[in-house]
């Protein structure tokens, strides 16, 4: 049995290469956006053992529902 392959190889445009590369920014700034707000949500309820420190930690409003990929 023989078993074909094929490469493709993309040659875009100049105006294609900085579309792809606007797209490619606009979805890292949402994925970073979105890592920031699950992150801060996890460490506004972070609290050592054996004190609540009112300055050093986050204060996010407790009824404030965890951020999920789809919100």
């Amino acid at each position: 049995m023989i078993t074909m392959t094929y490469d493709f190889k993309l040659k875009p445009k100049k105006s294609q290469v900085q579309m792809i590369e606007m797209y490619l920014e606009t979805c890292k700034k949402v994925y970073n956006y979105a890592l920031r707000e699950r992150k801060d949500w996890v460490n506004s309820r972070k609290s050592p053992i054996n004190f609540c420190s009112i300055h050093s930690e986050y204060i996010i409003s407790p009824n404030k529902q965890r951020p999920t990929y789809n919100s």
